[in-house]
């Protein structure tokens, strides 16, 4: 079978990776990283994600959304990646999800058009519950909903108090929120939640997945032009060979990304094993790919002056999330020798 993204779903990366290029490039990136005081959520960023239906993308039409996919989603999330681009696009789209996945339809009517068009800024977060303290919640300290575990459910919070953590990767600010019990979604089952996990997992194999693209095309790019001995660098077999295995490995991965986002959307039958196998795969190309970045620019590479460490910080937090590659290569094991 044939599987590749639609033209429609094609033009949609190409705007946003268009955005980027034109209008926050790693220059503004970087402007974003070094100001640690500020809350990394740049405004005119957010104002594109919300011109431009980014954040809208999963809410439903009668909620001002778009109403389209995961398919959809993910083309964003890593055209996102490979612009290393910082702000809540991922907290508020899961946010949605959650509310969409099982919320009342009050819930839904009060918080999925705010969402969508970018009134409100959402979060997730599955560790810790409510009532109690929720760590690491990205960008916990400018939310105005978070969605959290509560017992066996989920839970809105908002009005809680934050304090912020610190993140070795820059693009990303972190907060403790001090949570009360919330406002109970009453449709969160087990099925609902696992729904919304492997969504999530989706996003955050995407966001590498472009990581990965991005991190070894600017490395050839460089190779192509760097010279030694009166030769390009790239000339050289041990390099060009293992850039050549990081090409077959990110192609691999951007379609068990794009397959995954698939299966999950249409419920099909291999969807968990969908989701593991790309979120394994995006999680070792991306951390190989930034790793070589890094390496093969040289002495460059290893100075902040450089973009590669931004690749590679967010690889590495990305690549934890929702599991590593190894508890997911586990789940792969269990779920086809069970099968």
């Amino acid at each position: 079978m044939f599987f590749a993204p639609t033209d429609d779903q094609r033009e949609f990366g190409d705007a946003v990776r268009g955005y980027l290029a034109d209008r926050f490039d790693l220059e503004a990136v970087r402007a974003v990283v070094e100001d640690t005081d500020g809350d990394g959520h740049p405004a005119s960023l957010w104002k594109a994600a919300a011109e431009q239906g980014w954040l809208a993308v999963l809410v439903p039409e009668e909620h001002d959304g778009l109403g389209l996919g995961l398919v959809e989603a993910q083309v964003i999330a890593r055209a996102l990646g490979a612009g290393v681009a910082p702000g809540p696009w991922r907290g508020t789209v899961l946010a949605a999800e959650a509310i969409r996945l099982a919320g009342s339809d009050a819930q839904r009517a009060a918080w999925l058009p705010r969402l969508a068009v970018g009134d409100a800024v959402g979060a997730l977060t599955l560790r810790g519950t409510a009532p109690g303290v929720l760590r690491t919640v990205e960008y916990g300290e400018i939310a105005d909903v978070v969605v959290a575990r509560s017992g066996d459910g989920l839970t809105l919070v908002h009005g809680g108090s934050a304090t912020r953590q610190g993140s070795y990767d820059g693009t990303v600010r972190l907060a403790s929120v001090e949570a009360d019990a919330g406002e109970a979604l009453p449709g969160a089952s087990a099925e609902v939640l696992d729904e919304l996990v492997a969504r999530a997992t989706v996003l955050v194999a995407a966001d590498l997945a472009g990581i990965a693209r991005e991190a070894l095309s600017r490395t050839v790019a460089y190779d192509r032009e760097r010279q030694q001995f009166g030769v390009p660098v790239g000339s050289f077999q041990a390099i060009k060979h293992a850039l050549a295995d990081l090409h077959i490995g990110v192609t691999m991965a951007e379609h068990a990304v794009l397959y995954a986002a698939h299966a999950v959307d249409t419920g099909l039958a291999d969807a968990p094993l969908a989701v593991s196998v790309a979120k394994a795969k995006a999680s070792d190309v991306a951390i190989g790919s930034t790793a070589a970045m890094i390496q093969y620019h040289g002495g460059i590479g290893y100075t902040w002056e450089h973009e590669s460490h931004f690749f590679y910080k967010r690889a590495k937090r990305l690549a934890g999330q929702y599991g590593d590659a190894d508890s997911h290569r586990a789940r792969i094991a269990d779920l086809t020798m069970s099968g």
